[in-house]
């Protein structure tokens, strides 16, 4: 009762900061339907971001259908980058990206206050929307009470638009349902990116949040289709690094309806997907070397520590085979 109390009161005063920032009172008309890459960072063999490499996967992004980029996700290693090297990747994608494609920033951090402050950076470095992940370092504290006034503090305090983000396998923690259902009503919240696979629970989101307008996009190509068909509007599909013509082809297929072709294609990508899927703790750490191997084919740096053995077993498998004869 109280939280739900904070939380109108909450609500009431960003409505009236939205009426008076431009910004923060289109929030709710920012489309964000479609298909992002959650792009991958390259690193020099001294660790050091490799921004020659960014600049030439850009180059490669910017000849697909994608809406926007998602940078500095899970997928860009932001754990392991210092908060300039965070801000300067947004920087130097903002300069590269089309006026047409969005910007989608990571600012998560694990205190509000961090949080706001990335926030507004990632905003003056020229993110278009921030991407906000669950705090889960203290995860046993973090209910619904806790997180619906972390998210609300810091979307009152943000000049862009807010999309949360639910991913378990990495923070051991659901954004709970009741939480999303109250955060859809804030001005300056426009979505959720749910990475936890679970059907039934994005279609109860769709149907307990869509008169709000709010927008939910898939976590993962390996439930692309059946996200779109309760109701998601997009993707942010770790897959569209490697094979994004064909995930950018499913999304338009489900669009327009093409439900029986839609099906053949998702089949097609789901064994590829499992590649890039987080779906265990050393797939999690082999992840991120497998895009780069397959964006560069040689010079693979990634950050320390990493066993090499898991990348030799990963590289080796099926699914990994799979997409090379794809690309």
């Amino acid at each position: 009762m109280f939280a739900a109390r904070r939380f109108s009161l909450l609500c009431r005063r960003s409505a009236i900061t939205a009426w008076r920032n431009n910004s923060q009172s289109a929030a709710k008309r920012l489309d964000i339907s479609g298909i992002y890459p959650p792009i991958a960072t390259p690193f020099t063999r001294s660790e050091d971001v490799d921004y020659q490499r960014l600049d030439d996967n850009l180059k490669k992004y910017a000849n697909l259908p994608f809406r926007g980029l998602v940078v500095q996700g899970s997928n860009g290693e932001y754990p392991y980058l210092t908060p300039e090297e965070r801000v300067e990747v947004v920087k130097r994608v903002k300069q590269a990206l089309p006026e047409d494609k969005l910007l989608v920033a990571g600012s998560g951090c694990e205190s509000t206050r961090d949080t706001i402050l990335m926030s507004q950076r990632m905003a003056d470095a020229g993110a278009d929307c921030l991407l906000v992940v669950t705090p889960c370092f203290y995860r046993g504290r973090m209910d619904s009470r806790a997180l619906i006034n972390h998210y609300a503090k810091v979307a009152d305090a943000s000049s862009v638009p807010v999309v949360l983000y639910s991913v378990p396998a990495n923070t051991g923690l659901d954004l709970p349902v009741d939480a999303i259902m109250q955060l859809s009503q804030h001005p300056n919240i426009v979505g959720l990116k749910d990475s936890g696979g679970d059907i039934t629970r994005i279609a109860l989101i769709v149907q307990k949040t869509r008169s709000q307008g709010f927008q939910v996009l898939a976590g993962s190509a390996g439930f692309l289709m059946a996200a779109y068909a309760v109701g998601a509007v997009g993707g942010v599909c770790a897959l569209a690094n490697v094979l994004g013509q064909q995930v950018c082809d499913l999304a338009q297929l489900c669009v327009s309806g093409r439900w029986n072709e839609a099906r053949e294609l998702q089949y097609r990508l789901i064994e590829p997907n499992t590649a890039v899927s987080i779906t265990s703790p050393w797939q999690r750490h082999a992840f991120i070397p497998q895009i780069h191997l397959l964006l560069y084919r040689h010079d693979k740096h990634w950050k320390q520590p990493f066993p090499q053995e898991l990348l030799n077993m990963s590289c080796a498998s099926k699914a990994m085979r799979k997409i090379y004869n794809m690309v």
